[in-house]
């Protein structure tokens, strides 16, 4: 897919302020780790992770995407009134039925002119909006869309912590659960609109790629847990081997597309072992990386775009750079897009 005329015009992010550090969620599992006689320590050790955001208790999706959503709108040149298209592109949602959309939508306070639904593909959902929105706006459809994502990861790691402490696991039956402590919660929001609608720096979205390997799709499988929990089992170790090879294949072709030459390459966000075996497959310098997992955790459809804007913030994607989105989802799923900065 190529874009001629499609703009990121402005992006925001929405943080929580409950901070979960990795020896917190350790401490919380002492019962686990004193009858399996596991170190102290490991969470952060074999990922990275030092820390991850919690939404106070009772938090909707909605309420972190309007968050993000009227943050986007403050940074924005864009009017309220010139949004025609709305998505929400997270994997949380607040029910089945509306559209989480719908609940934003209104939070917000977008005009009733807005289009809106939700899109949903795991951590990949931000990516693909994006490329929905672009398509609209290259065939003259829609000049101008916001796409938020608000993730709430707190009912998973909660559930998955009473369900580590409360059952009687072997070393082996609790692997399934590791990478659910990895999860954070967070939300971003972005006005995606046609060059002539931006004032200033045009930030172009110029194209990209999409891979799908489903043959993988029961490697990490999620789902609710009665009323207000989640629940998630992970292959890590089949996933990496997977996703990785995914993303080879997915890479030869985006950069004989777009050329491989990049100035900075943003990716999903999972974890320090994740990040080395990717660009060592794919050949790439690990130095023109920009990460946040450290402190932010995974944060599902969140985790790309708020690392774009946290580099872009830190100085490290300055204008005119050349930005591979590198995006990974269960599934197995993969798209990566190349921007102008």
């Amino acid at each position: 897919m190529k874009f001629q005329n499609v703009c990121l015009e402005s992006l925001a992010v929405a943080l929580p302020d409950e901070i979960w550090t990795s020896a917190e969620i350790e401490e919380r599992l002492r019962p686990l780790y004193d009858r399996l006689r596991l170190p102290a320590g490991r969470l952060e050790l074999m990922t990275g992770i030092r820390e991850r955001r919690m939404w106070p208790e009772g938090t909707r999706p909605s309420d972190a995407s309007a968050a993000a959503g009227r943050a986007v709108l403050a940074k924005s040149g864009v009017r309220v009134g010139a949004v025609e298209l709305f998505i929400h592109a997270a994997v949380s949602r607040d029910m089945l039925e509306p559209a989480t959309a719908s609940f934003a939508h209104r939070k917000i306070g977008l005009p009733a002119t807005t289009q809106i639904f939700d899109v949903s593909n795991a951590c990949l959902g931000f990516l693909n909006a994006l490329t929905i929105a672009a398509g609209l706006i290259e065939a003259g459809q829609i000049r101008c869309a916001m796409v938020v994502c608000g993730e709430n990861g707190r009912p998973l790691v909660e559930q998955t912590l009473r369900t580590l402490v409360e059952r009687p696991l072997t070393r082996n039956e609790i692997k399934p659960y590791f990478a659910n402590l990895t999860i954070g919660s967070g939300a971003v929001g972005a006005i995606v609109c046609h060059r002539s609608q931006v004032q200033g720096r045009a930030h172009r979205l110029l194209g990209g790629v999409a891979r799908a390997a489903t043959q993988h799709s029961e490697l990490c499988q999620g789902d609710t847990h009665g009323t207000e929990s989640l629940a998630m089992q992970t292959d890590s170790e089949q996933l990496l081997l997977a996703g990785v090879t995914l993303a080879r294949e997915t890479w030869t072709e985006f950069s004989a597309e777009q050329g491989g030459a990049f100035d900075r390459f943003i990716c999903h966000q999972v974890g320090s072992v994740h990040r080395r075996k990717l660009y060592e497959t794919l050949g790439l310098d690990l130095a023109r990386d920009f990460s946040t997992f450290e402190t932010l955790g995974n944060t599902g459809s969140v985790a790309l775009p708020a690392t774009l804007a946290a580099a872009v913030e830190a100085g490290a994607v300055r204008e005119g750079n050349r930005v591979g989105l590198l995006g990974i989802g269960s599934g197995l799923n993969c798209l990566m897009l190349a921007l102008e900065w």
